[in-house]
């Protein structure tokens, strides 16, 4: 009989005094392959949550017949991170990518983030951005477990390559009748002084009726988070007339800005379980989940636009000559014999300011009805629907622009100093003329901003809501019987999943006299600003004054009412995808461990709608394309002894293009052969995969972990300039088979290899043979770290006459960092939990160039953080905390480096991080508050 016909019960001791956990286990199929996945969800019941939850955790990944990574939830039934990204980035192998300072995105195995899928229960859900699953827009609040299968098992869907984070939600049938738990806090984040708020709360009651038993669950959480954030920025440049010796590695600033943000961001969900269980052989579950993240963004950006006048600097190949000349003729831009890249003046810059209010808001509402049931004793059939429905709400409730006047000297110079990679100083002074001959100068020292005209040149209202509407039907049969001399059953399952994204965007856009005084805005910036003192730390080198968000939603909501708004005709587009699949996989169980093999076969087509801009017509276009792959895996888990495992596995999968890269539509630009747009003849990108690994799972609950991982990539994504290639577009006797494609396309061949280990330890079971005090016994760690290196062929550049203008050159995959590890230590005794942890990963790419013009590739500096966290259980059921978040307060940098493109053009270059792209600075975060369980 195998492991789903029977409750499965292990007891841990933990050595905790007098306690001992039990963890049992109760029917639920979608939650992991093997054992635990036949029939699990881990119940812990004592009073040490950080000893529970590990003990849980490791439970789950012993039985596993395949590689997972777990958190789970301890005795109060909650997690210590606002989201699941923060939460599930502690595990091994997981790397996180933020914004503003929040987990966001999360990375396996060094795998670019699209790798990575994201289900609820077992279901698959598309993010509302798309393929690239936001983990942000999903309180930890929902989870009772998170479950990262970093192995694939034919029963997923073969999009996921480097694995999935499974988010298993509370079921009433967990709990032995009514229980209630939640928290309620608040604090204060450093930087601005901001406030945040979160709280919880869970119901739940089991009733056993004459039918049967049924349960019933209620959630819902809020976290509230108000920011301000330190940020420049810096776009660079090659200059075309600067041709002065070592103009081939020298960039220039094209425009430098601050990002004033002011932000309010929340995670709320409301969720809603009904579970009935007839008899133990039949369980029928409906579930329902609605999450939202929402991002009010008040963005003040003032953009110093330095090449605003390039075209007057006169092309010279001749070496500087001293003396330089101190007045010159022009703005002294990209004036390598005035001015260096990172420190210089420019006379007469444009200011381009940007007031922007934005009500960015992402949801995801899923919905479940799920039946699992056994006949006899050797038959099992399972079936789900699901319905979700995401949306990506990005529209930007108003913009209004400040321009400077085309007059020079009535215009700022602008002395920068960027020779410090963490700071971009700017000084501003007004702009002097100088006759005879003509030339200019710096002027007298300007502090406020403001007392430099900027009329305002135009007033935006953007409508941009893409909805994502999904359908998945499963039903899988299962067999029990001898397997290869082993007990064991077969499983054969079929799926149908339909995806529809929809993008429409419509906008209302002012720009005369006229129209600003109909919706009664101020043409001058004073009067449309508040008389407040900036709120960040960066040293801006100038004062300014925050944009009124009520006065610019009073003049948008007005010109709502008075001008129509306009399709944004070139974004619109409709891709829906349909994919059919099913699957095999057979599961076997011997003296020595377990067998767990299968392929899933996958037919997809894509069908795209959208609008087409091509010289003088604008008309729709239609596409389908259609694919049948295969995905074989195999998993082999060896019991060296009770405590030790040995697992080999091999795994295969398919990454596709995203749907707004998939789109047809086009934008032809005759004038400069160019076409835009998306490419849905792009092939999915196939991954193939073999992982070696060793488990120990020391007695009581010590564990190590040391394995090894290499995957095969082909047909890589990336987004790239070539010549168009075809003749689809030729009419009206234009040839335009030669112009410039920029777009989502295959490139060539790579591959990604590398090793994780993991350990942890607590001293309890150990203080009396080290002869140590009791006390000492809480203390723990935990720790795991991951090296990888990838390579990837990126294609040469060929120009629309076919000539080679970059070589093809060996990159690492995005997202890649070398080496991420987290390590954290703990207290927990006599009711007090402390906790501090560390995360890191090094730097790692962002995306690559095809030419120069932006001074080369893109990179993320390292990013590491620190957090402590603190419990006291005041009494059975209650217990304060406090939380401290970010204490380095470390910056998130983004730069450019053209040392691989140059090397690859014949351009000896050191590696070069100095041209900074994106700097912020979010501040320390302080929380506190109260948690309770009844």
């Amino acid at each position: 009989m195998i492991q789903s016909k029977i409750q499965k019960s292990i007891r841990i001791a933990l050595f905790c005094g007098a306690a001992t956990i039990t963890v049992s286990a109760a029917a639920q199929d979608a939650t992991i392959p093997g054992d635990v996945a036949e029939g699990d969800t881990i119940i812990v019941t004592a009073s040490r949550p950080i000893a529970e939850s590990e003990a849980a955790a490791l439970a789950i990944q012993k039985n596993s017949d395949s590689l997972v990574s777990v958190v789970a939830s301890d005795a109060v039934g909650r997690l210590p991170d606002q989201n699941i990204a923060q939460a599930a980035g502690r595990l091994p192998g997981l790397a996180v990518e933020r914004d503003q300072g929040q987990a966001r995105y999360l990375s396996l195995r060094g795998a670019p983030n699209y790798w990575t899928t994201l289900s609820f229960d077992g279901i698959n859900v598309v993010s509302p951005e798309g393929r690239d699953a936001r983990f942000d827009s999903i309180p930890s609040a929902l989870a009772s477990q998170i479950v990262v299968s970093k192995a694939v098992t034919p029963d997923m869907p073969g999009e996921t390559i480097s694995g999935n984070v499974n988010i298993i939600t509370r079921s009433p049938l967990d709990y032995d009748g009514f229980r209630i738990s939640g928290k309620l806090g608040g604090g204060k984040v450093e930087l601005g002084s901001r406030e945040e708020y979160e709280g919880s709360l869970t119901i739940s009651n089991v009733f056993d009726t004459n039918v049967g038993e049924i349960g019933v669950l209620l959630s819902g959480s809020y976290y509230e988070r108000n920011m301000i954030t330190d940020n420049f920025e810096i776009d660079w440049e090659q200059v075309s007339q600067d041709r002065r010796p070592g103009y081939e590695s020298r960039f220039w600033a094209r425009e430098t800005e601050n990002k004033l943000y002011r932000l309010t961001r929340k995670n709320w969900s409301v969720s809603g379980r009904v579970d009935f269980r007839p008899d133990a052989n039949n369980t029928i579950s409906l579930r329902s989940l609605y999450t939202i993240f929402t991002d009010d963004e008040a963005r003040d950006n003032y953009i110093f636009d330095m090449d605003d006048r390039q075209g007057d600097l006169v092309a010279n190949t001749a070496a500087c000559s001293a003396p330089v000349t101190t007045t010159p003729t022009n703005t002294a831009y990209a004036d390598a014999c005035n001015n260096s890249p990172f420190k210089g003046t420019v006379y007469g810059v444009d200011i381009n300011q940007r007031s922007t209010l934005r009500a960015f808001r992402q949801s995801v509402f899923t919905n479940t009805i799920e039946g699992k049931h056994r006949f006899g004793d050797d038959w099992g059939f399972k079936w789900l629907a699901n319905y979700t429905l995401s949306k990506d709400d990005r529209s930007v409730v108003g913009e209004a622009r400040w321009d400077s006047p085309s007059t020079r000297t009535l215009r700022p110079t602008v002395a920068y100093d960027f020779t410090n990679a963490n700071l971009a100083r700017v000084q501003l002074f007004t702009t002097n003329q100088l006759s005879s001959p003509t030339r200019y100068t710096a002027g007298t020292a300007v502090t406020a901003i403001d007392s430099f005209t900027k009329p305002l040149s135009s007033l935006r209202r953007l409508i941009a809501v893409d909805p994502t509407k999904a359908y998945t039907f499963k039903g899988e049969l299962a067999r029990d019987f001898a397997l290869f001399g082993g007990e064991g059953s077969i499983r054969a399952g079929i799926q149908y999943d339909q995806r529809t994204k929809i993008n429409r965007e419509r906008e209302i856009n002012l720009n005369t006299a006229a129209q600003f005084a109909s919706v009664g805005i101020s043409t001058t910036y004073p009067a449309f600003s508040l008389d407040l003192p900036f709120r960040g730390d960066i040293p801006l080198g100038y004062t300014f004054r925050y944009f009124s968000q009520d006065a610019m939603r009073d003049a948008t909501d007005r010109a709502a009412e008075l001008f129509a708004s306009t399709s944004v005709s070139g974004n619109h587009y409709t891709v829906r995808e349909e994919i059919l699949a099913g699957y095999l996989m057979a599961n076997s169980k011997f003296d020595w461990g377990s067998l767990v093999g299968g392929v899933r076969v996958e037919k997809v087509t894509n069908k795209g709608r959208s609008l087409a801009t091509v010289p003088g017509v604008t008309g729709e276009i239609e596409t389908e394309t259609n694919s049948t792959l295969a995905f074989p895996s195999l998993h082999v888990n060896f019991d060296v002894t009770d405590e030790q495992k040995l697992r080999v596995g091999f795994t295969s999968g398919a990454a596709r293009a995203d749907y707004d890269q998939m789109r047809p539509n086009v934008v032809v630009d005759d004038a400069n052969q160019r076409i835009s747009g998306g490419n849905p003849a792009v092939k999915p990108e196939r991954a193939y995969g073999i992982d070696a690994y060793y488990e120990y799972y020391a007695q009581p609950q010590g564990y190590f972990m040391l394995g090894a991982f290499y995957k095969r990539v082909e047909d890589v994504l990336y987004t790239s300039r070539r010549s168009f290639g075809s003749d689809a577009l030729n009419f009206g006797g234009v040839d335009r088979s030669g112009y410039a494609f920029s777009g989502i396309t295959n490139g060539g061949k790579g591959r990604i290899f590398g090793v994780e280990a993991a350990f942890q330890a607590q001293l309890e079971p150990y203080t009396e043979q080290l002869g140590l005090p009791a006390w000492m016994g809480g203390f723990g760690i935990t720790a795991n770290a991951t090296w990888n290196d990838s390579k990837v062929t990126k294609p040469a550049i060929l120009d629309n006459a076919g000539l080679m203008l970059v070589p093809s050159r060996r990159v690492p995959l995005p997202g890649t960092s070398e080496v991420v590890y987290n390590i954290g230590g703990y207290y927990e005794k006599y009711g007090l939990s402390l906790r501090l942890q560390y995360q890191m990963r090094t730097t790692w790419a962002d995306g690559f160039a095809d030419n120069l013009a932006d001074a080369g590739d893109t990179y993320w500096a390292g990013d590491d953080e620190l957090d402590f966290s603190a419990r006291y259980e005041v009494m059975k059921g209650l217990e304060v905390y406090f939380d401290a978040s970010n204490l380095l307060d470390n910056p998130g940098r983004r730069y450019s480096d053209p040392s691989n493109l140059l090397n690859a053009l014949g351009v000896p270059t050191q590696r070069n991080g100095n041209y900074t792209i994106e700097w912020e600075r979010f501040g320390r975060r302080f929380t506190g508050g109260v948690r309770f369980t009844f």
